[in-house]
């Protein structure tokens, strides 16, 4: 207890969410879909943390937790509808009081320079520092008809992979060098025959 009331305090501006026991901070541009996103989110069955202004605190040197203020607890201000209290819609299992954040997910409203220069392989990934540690980021360029609720939740998954130690971008340049190392030993076998037989 007197570790957390000393504890550095930092609020960011995004929802938080628990999504495969993952601990998620949505955050964007005013008008990118965070609350919508985390509608659907909570629709699929996840966890509300906190919207708008969670606060995150440095816990451990490599542990940040995030929790939500008293006045918005429960709360999650969607454009159009207001204000919506999730424990009432979605009951007690669709909110969570606290959760360590590890990832942030990145809503943002792409230019034509910005498509141009996407890497198709790996997506739009980098760091986010927050209270001294690096956190995991990942940008999800928001377009008519993408269903963000499923790209969020695959980005989580294959997040998770790679916690794990498997990164499929790595997985398919392994497996594409090797393709082609094997048809050029095949073509220098060739090579090497037809030589022989002249």
């Amino acid at each position: 207890y007197i570790s957390r009331s000393l504890a550095e305090l930092l609020t960011l501006h995004g929802v938080f969410l628990e999504v495969f026991t993952i601990g998620v901070l949505i955050t964007g541009d005013a008008g990118s879909g965070k609350s919508e996103l985390a509608l659907e989110l909570l629709n699929r069955g996840h966890r509300l943390i906190a919207d708008d202004a969670p606060e995150f605190t440095l816990i451990s040197p490599e542990i940040i937790d995030g929790t939500c203020p008293e006045v918005l607890q429960d709360c999650l201000e969607v454009r159009g509808l207001g204000v919506l209290n999730v424990r009432h819609m979605f009951g007690d299992a669709a909110v969570k009081l606290n959760k360590f954040l590890r990832l942030i997910i990145h809503l943002e409203i792409p230019d034509a320079v910005s498509q141009a220069n996407m890497d198709r392989l790996r997506g739009t990934t980098s760091s986010l520092e927050v209270l001294g540690l690096d956190i995991p980021k990942i940008t999800l360029p928001v377009m008519a008809g993408r269903n963000l609720s499923i790209i969020a939740e695959a980005a989580v998954r294959d997040f998770m992979l790679k916690m794990k130690g498997y990164d499929a971008a790595n997985a398919f340049i392994e497996r594409h060098a090797r393709i082609l190392e094997q048809k050029n030993r095949k073509l220098q076998f060739q090579y090497i025959i037809s030589i022989l037989l002249l």
